[in-house]
């Protein structure tokens, strides 16, 4: 089936807004269940190919952290038919580009090719998909690569682990509490059979979106789709039976220490909804306000007029079971971190008991219609836009409606929201010291 979608334009003068691009993007099941979205842009003659699995962090077991973005890294090993460690060579060697990326909800893997080249694109994902070599030698490899990336992004990264050190405060049973990379010693001590359970159990069409993106002809492209993707069985259906979280209604005070910093942080940490529900979009609307740019209102009243903080940023992490909210400063001089979180308290607090002025709330309109081009402007963006709608939210469709979810918000759900969620006896209070400190 074929449904128009909506983009807008960005006009190039005054900063306002153009008429409404109309794109076209089709749909369906194959029947092994893997669904397939397919969009056509024959401007340029470039084709992204992705696939997206609802397979992340928090699809694990106790003791088995870090499966999800293990695998990131391991299905680039190699498979029956591309030798072991020549995938990137192909791809870079036929003019295209790579990656992938783990959330706590979902892995993504993409392509972009020459659209001469869309062929390639779709067979090296059914090979990731049906073919992958999972050998012991492979899982040593991988395992020594995620060691060093969490070396080098966390431990010994400056605030690397504050992030971790917030959410195993915000939740006791939820796997949100454990990081995404997951725990060396898990890695560790899992054998290649649990490792090779784990794909035969996520890594299967019914539990996946293709989407291909560009340059296309829909007819051969849906050809060569059946033909590639069309004979890989279907997998179990997957029942997942998360534990729910209390709510909070203590402010719970935590601590943590960090070995490379030498200035502490503070973070005020909120549970919010998951990123389906309309809260989540006004938080994220809460956060521009806040602190998104040199005007927003923690970063004029910390940064810029009392010089209390070297930096103050807001933001709406946004996950498929519960999402975080964290407010970040690092104090300047000698401002304490309580001074520190009485002045972003009271910021808070005037959210809750008063309207945001009309001009702030059209700014923050302005920059959601900003932000939501930006994030279609491309073959690539909008094959992401697609995988994660159908996958996460259950509505292709929502690459044209989001932008009227933003419109519908008012002043008053920001005020009803901070009112909701963004409360002193609802948050982590988290003091992020460097190791050995007695900061105050």
């Amino acid at each position: 089936m074929i449904h128009k979608i909506t983009t807008l334009a960005i006009a190039l003068f005054i900063g306002s807004y153009g008429n409404a691009q109309e794109v076209e993007f089709t749909e369906y099941n194959l029947d092994n269940g893997l669904h397939v979205i397919l969009h056509q842009d024959n401007t340029a003659p470039v084709v992204a190919t992705s696939v997206m699995y609802h397979v992340g962090g928090k699809d694990r077991e106790e003791g088995r952290t870090g499966f999800a973005h293990f695998f990131e890294h391991l299905l680039f090993e190699g498979t029956e038919n591309i030798p072991k460690g020549k995938w990137f060579q192909i791809v870079s060697s036929n003019g295209g580009s790579n990656n992938a990326n783990t959330t706590n909800d979902r892995t993504y893997y993409y392509e972009i090719f020459p659209s001469n080249n869309l062929e390639l694109g779709l067979w090296m994902e059914s090979e990731r998909m049906m073919h992958p070599i999972i050998k012991q030698e492979g899982v040593d490899t991988q395992n020594e690569v995620v060691k060093e990336e969490r070396r080098m992004r966390y431990n010994n990264s400056p605030y690397g682990n504050l992030l971790q050190s917030v959410s195993s405060n915000l939740f006791e049973k939820h796997p949100y509490k454990d990081p995404n990379v997951g725990y060396m010693e898990d890695l560790d001590a899992a054998t290649l059979d649990e490792f090779k359970e784990y794909f035969d159990k996520y890594y299967v069409p019914n539990n996946a979106v293709l989407v291909v993106a560009g340059d296309i002809d829909i007819s051969k492209t849906k050809r060569m789709i059946q033909d590639y993707f069309g004979p890989i069985p279907s997998g179990e259906e997957i029942n997942r039976n998360l534990p729910e979280e209390e709510p909070i209604t203590e402010q719970i005070n935590a601590t943590a220490t960090d070995p490379n910093i030498q200035i502490p942080a503070t973070v005020l940490a909120y549970r919010t909804p998951e990123f389906t529900d309309k809260d989540s979009y006004i938080l994220n609307m809460i956060s521009d306000y806040l602190s998104g740019g040199n005007s927003s209102k923690l970063y004029k009243k910390l940064v810029d007029d009392q010089k209390q903080a070297l930096q103050v940023a807001a933001f709406n992490l946004e996950q498929e079971d519960y999402g975080m909210y964290l407010i970040f400063a690092l104090p300047l001089g000698d401002t304490s971190l309580e001074t520190l979180n009485q002045e972003m308290e009271e910021e808070i607090a005037k959210l809750r008991n008063e309207l945001i002025s009309e001009k702030d709330f059209q700014k923050l309109q302005n920059k959601a219609e900003s932000d939501y081009v930006n994030s279609n402007s491309s073959v690539a963006g909008i094959a992401n836009s697609l995988a994660r709608n159908y996958l996460l939210y259950g509505d292709t469709d929502l690459i044209n409606e989001e932008i009227e979810i933003y419109r519908s918000i008012t002043r008053e759900d920001i005020k009803r929201v901070a009112n909701e969620y963004l409360k002193p006896n609802q948050r982590v209070v988290l003091e992020y010291l460097p190791e050995s400190s007695n900061v105050e």
